[in-house]
């Protein structure tokens, strides 16, 4: 099976290869961590009022919600590096929220909509700063506790750029606005890549035994890359479109990704590299 959309294109292979086999060093990624947060800031801090209600593409989110969610999770994640004793009643309560039917993101989501645009920029640029004075100490060895299974220190902070890219994308959507694409984008598509068992697990299926080759290019040409060569099955196309689809910003079909074979086409239908519920599925285009 092969999907393209149309006749687009992105470019012809360039000359450098990535050989992806693991994610950046903790301090790279501590660093893009610190400009994603950064770039973000560029575009919400100047919002007026009214821009800080608007509804974003994430159906029932207005602006406002994006950035409580990534304090709350930045002020989680920090706790988790801190105490990581004291952050599981965070973790169980959100367990028991989805148990009982409830809606585990409610009560953070009701602090930021009670807040003035200025407390709520206070609030995230208090909470990443936190995180990331966190990050600055732990151990690159640690298994760190999260709303799921315990994630390496690496693994961790790069779904902490993930996150914060995701959401501002959602904004950026908002706003029209073309966010320019950075080499950052890696952290993201090797936690995209690393997750396709995880995938399977949130839509209850098993996953099949077939490998998937991955080979992107990234925003400075470079071509990163997962998996066997040679494989059946297969993605290629631009890094940022196979981020799109692994944070379900965007469907398959409204992006130059090429997919060939069963296994790659089944995968990114339910790709996620984040934990949770997968959502509602995004319009096409």
């Amino acid at each position: 099976m092969e999907r393209s959309p149309g006749q687009r294109t992105f470019g012809s292979r360039p000359d450098t290869v990535c050989n992806v086999t693991s994610s950046p060093g903790l301090e790279q990624i501590e660093a893009d961590l610190r400009a994603e947060h950064e770039d973000l800031d560029e575009i919400v801090g100047p919002l007026g009022d009214l821009e800080w209600d608007q509804q974003t593409p994430a159906a029932g989110w207005a602006v406002r919600d994006q950035i409580s969610h990534l304090a709350f999770f930045d002020d989680a994640a920090a706790l988790a590096l801190e105490d990581p004793e004291a952050f599981i009643p965070l973790s169980q309560a959100a367990t028991d929220a989805l148990v009982a039917g409830d809606d585990p993101m409610r009560e953070h989501l009701t602090r930021g909509r009670s807040m003035t645009p200025d407390e709520l920029l206070e609030w995230w640029r208090r909470a990443r700063a936190r995180l990331l004075a966190a990050a600055d100490i732990v151990d690159e060895r640690a298994r760190v506790p999260w709303f799921g299974p315990p994630m390496g220190a690496r693994s961790f902070l790069s779904a902490r750029v993930m996150e914060t890219w995701a959401h501002g994308q959602d904004i950026a959507d908002t706003f029209h606005i073309d966010r320019p694409d950075t080499d950052r984008l890696r952290n993201i598509a090797h936690l995209g890549v690393g997750a396709r068992a995880f995938s399977y697990v949130m839509h209850s299926r098993e996953l099949p035994d077939e490998p998937v080759r991955v080979e992107l290019v990234g925003p400075t040409g470079a071509t990163w890359e997962w998996g066997p060569s040679g494989a059946p099955s297969s993605v290629t196309g631009p890094a940022v479109d196979f981020c799109l689809v692994v944070t379900r910003r965007r469907s398959v079909s409204a992006t130059r990704l090429v997919v060939r074979g069963a296994a790659a086409s089944e995968w990114m239908d339910i790709a996620q590299a984040f934990a949770g519920p997968p959502g509602p599925e995004r319009p096409a285009e």
